[in-house]
């Protein structure tokens, strides 16, 4: 049976699904699994802990950054990213709730 409209999806599935897609990769995971024990810190910093090429890294903290997970602070030349801890929280919220 076909649909004449398409399901219009309400707000919070539309940021979950946000929150998902940053959370897709096993390196933002774990990224963020580490900027969560940290104040804040650069991406150099990262890349020291992690075995993945800093251009690689970089693009992981865009898209967590895009997605609102974590923040960055930019101090020329570098910028230092810590854990947005209003949207961490939502999001924590949201997958808890989602898997009741």
């Amino acid at each position: 049976m076909a649909y004449s409209k398409a399901k219009q999806f309400d707000n919070k599935e539309v940021v979950l699904a946000k929150y998902a897609k940053a959370l897709s990769h096993p390196a933002r995971i774990a990224i963020l699994k580490f900027l969560s024990k940290q104040d804040c810190c650069y991406c150099g910093d990262i890349v020291e802990v992690f075995p993945i090429a800093q251009s690689t890294v970089s693009q992981h903290l865009k898209a967590l950054t895009e997605s609102g997970l974590i923040q960055g602070e930019i101090n020329p030349p570098k910028v230092r990213y810590c854990i947005d801890t209003e949207h961490f929280v939502e999001a924590k919220r949201m997958f808890a709730k989602l898997f009741e």
